[in-house]
Parts: structure tokens; C-alpha cells; sequence
């Protein structure tokens, strides 16, 4: 899809200020772009996990939204104005920078992907682990690497963030050869990649996100990784049992969700679009991500199992009704790693993971993040 980009250059100072005013006009979630880098406190507030370069800081800011076609010129030219009589007046008590407005056409997210790239840089995770996207090369690989290659940058989750290595440390510590792994909320599919690269024999990776379905599968591509080794679906097992997986015929664009008003998920629909459909993750021409809703009698694609390990690097708002859920996917021993908990939170999910019946094993601190590990 074809969206008009409306960006505003303004100066840092006012950026939030810009932005808050484009809310007012029904524009939530605008796009700010400055060069004032986030402190390590906004990072963990924001749940960040992407090793950016870092770049001289500047008092100029640009705050963009984006418009789709119902925007003919008359109507951008009306916005226009209206930006630039609240610039002029905001002026009156704060820097407002240029307030040069400018008005471009952008190919959707794929552009965002090409711009992003240019942040991600090769990095080593752990002793023997390497996160290198493709677009990079790395000299420093030994022979007894493990190396994830990132292909798509849509959804975040590199290894970086102190509650993915938490993970990492944990699976290290559990996984056996061959054991199978179910990776709920995968996002970028990282700790799935890694569970296959430390020996599982089968990883199931689920998220919400048709996004990081996408994403996963192609991160997982890149590895060359097949799908009897690893695959990915979308779904949510806390609405419904809704569990799908990443379809292999159509090609087209992923429904929108919708729940009634009780509350119960409903189907997530698949429209058919054009060859270069895009599901907002940048890949042109993907197959999509088809959810089905076992609870309204579709066909489960993806092979009923349970599995060895489940590991859920998500909130401790999730995890906890998470583990009343989790055992049906776990054999009778199995293992249930957790993180993203922060450490005021940890009681309450060992609470409600012994509720569910788990017997807790480990209780990891690296930060102000905890991981609490259960056994079946």
C-alpha cells in the first residue's frame, strides 16, 4: 500500500508537543525522529531490545504520520494549515525549530526495514554466540560458534536485552539434545533459532504477532533451518485456543482480529491480496499468516504435542494466567522457563505457578529482571 508521508520539522524541544497535537487531530502514534540517544533507564522502561549506533545528538526533530489514499491534495493542503497556524502559535513560548512540512510518498513498511537496517551491526552475545545480520559480515567468528543470522528487523528481539539472556542462560542449563521446545511469544524467533543451534530437536515458536511470524520464518530461512526442525504459528493461548500456523498455498494479508462483546476471540479472517500484499513487516510477496480458532471447530495445522520445555520471554501480567495454560503443552517433567519478570513481580509468579501445580525449580536475577524456572 501506497501511504502519503506528512513529516514536520521541528526541533527537539517540541517534538512531544508536535505530537501531541497530531493526536488531537486524530492522528495517535506519530513517528519521531531525532538524534538524542535513549538513556539506559528509557531503554528498560521501554522493554528495548536493539543495539543501535550510536549518532551525534542534534536539536532537530522531524514528526511524521502517515496518510492513505482517502488524503487528496485539498485535504493534506487543509492539514497543512492547520499544522501551521499551532506551529506559529506554539512559537509564542518555545523553540518550534524550522517548520518546514513536507509531504512524500513511501512503499508502506519496506521502507522502514531499509532505514532500520543501517542500525543493527554484528554483535557476540555470550562467549560462543553471535547475533550477525546478513546484511553485515563479521570477521571475528571461531570454530565453535554459534551464529544466528537476522534477516528481517520487524520484530525486536536480538539477545541484547538482559531478560533474553536470562533465557539464553536457562536453556543452556535444561535443554538436552533432542529435546523439543515450545517458544511462546517468539518475536523474532531468536531464542527459537538458538534452542535448535543448542540442540533441541524440534522448536514450535507461537506469538500474537502475525508480524513475528513472519519475521521468525524468515530469520529461521536464513539459518537454513527447515520446518521439521523449527516452525512458527500465531495465536493466542490465553483467547480461545486460538493457534495457527504459517500457511503454505495463498498469498494474501492477515485479517484483523475482532472480539464480541463478552469477550470471546473470534476468527481472524484471511483476505487474498496481490502478489505483493504485505503484512506491514516489509516482505513482499509472503505467505501469510493464517489463524484459526480451535474453539470454532477449524483444523489445528500445526500437529498436536506436548513438549519438553516451554520457555515464555514475555510480562509477569502474561505468565502468570499463562500457567494455568502452560502444562497442557508440557510432558509430565517438563520444563517451564520464564522471564521479562521483573523482580518485584517474581513472587507472584512462583505463586501462581505452584497454584498451577509446577514445582519451582530456579530463580535467576541479572538487573531488575528474573527469570523463574517450574518443572511438571
Amino acid at each position: 500500500m501506497i501511504w502519503k508521508k506528512f513529516t514536520i520539522e521541528t526541533s527537539v524541544e517540541a517534538e512531544d508537543l508536535v505530537a501531541e497535537y497530531l493526536e488531537e487531530l486524530g492522528f495517535p502514534g506519530a513517528e519521531i525522529t531525532d538524534q538524542v540517544p535513549l538513556t539506559e533507564e528509557e531503554m528498560k522502561q521501554m522493554y528495548v531490545d536493539v543495539p543501535l549506533i550510536p549518532e551525534g545528538e542534534t536539536e532537530t526533530a522531524q514528526v511524521s504520520i502517515y496518510l492513505d489514499a482517502d488524503y487528496d491534495e485539498a485535504k493534506i493542503e487543509e492539514l497543512k494549515r492547520q499544522v501551521a497556524e499551532e506551529l506559529d502559535r506554539m512559537e509564542a513560548y518555545t523553540s518550534v525549530g524550522s517548520k518546514k512540512i513536507t509531504v512524500t510518498e513511501t512503499d508502506d513498511d519496506a521502507t522502514w526495514q531499509e532505514n532500520w537496517k543501517q542500525y543493527y551491526q554484528p554483535f557476540r552475545l555470550e562467549e560462543d554466540i553471535v547475533i550477525r545480520p546478513v546484511w553485515t559480515e563479521y570477521e571475528d567468528i571461531r570454530p565453535d560458534d554459534k551464529v544466528v543470522k537476522i534477516s528481517s528487523v520487524m520484530a525486536f528481539g536480538t539477545g541484547t536485552h538482559e531478560t533474553t539472556k536470562l533465557c539464553i542462560g536457562q536453556l543452556r542449563k535444561y535443554l538436552k539434545d533432542g529435546q523439543s521446545v515450545f517458544d511462546v511469544g517468539c518475536g523474532s524467533g531468536i531464542l527459537a533459532i538458538l534452542s535448535v543451534l543448542l540442540g533441541a530437536g524440534y522448536v514450535h515458536g507461537l506469538d500474537i504477532d502475525p508480524q513475528a511470524v513472519l519475521s521468525s520464518r524468515e530469520n529461521a530461512e536464513a539459518n537454513g533451518l527447515t520446518t521439521d526442525r523449527i516452525a512458527f504459528s500465531c495465536g493466542n493461548l490465553l483467547a480461545g485456543n486460538v493457534i495457527g500456523a504459517v500457511g503454505d498455498e495463498e498469498r494474501a494479508a492477515a485479517g484483523e482480529a475482532a472480539e464480541d462483546a463478552a469477550g470471546r476471540a473470534e476468527r481472524i479472517r484471511v483476505k487474498e491480496a496481490a502478489d505483493k500484499a504485505s503484512l506491514g513487516s516489509g516482505i513482499a510477496a509472503v505467505n501469510p499468516v493464517q489463524l484459526v480458532d480451535l474453539a470454532l471447530g477449524d483444523e489445528d495445522p500445526v500437529p498436536a504435542r506436548t513438549y519438553d520445555i516451554v520457555v515464555a520471554n514475555i510480562l509477569a501480567d502474561v505468565i502468570i494466567p499463562l500457567s494455568s495454560v502452560i502444562p497442557a503443552y508440557l510432558e509430565q517433567g517438563g520444563i517451564f522457563i520464564t522471564s521479562g519478570i521483573t523482580a518485584d513481580r517474581a513472587e507472584d509468579v512462583r505463586k501462581a505457578m505452584t497454584k498451577a501445580g509446577f514445582t519451582v525449580l530456579d530463580t535467576v536475577q541479572m538487573g531488575e529482571w528474573v527469570s523463574v524456572v517450574a518443572q511438571k
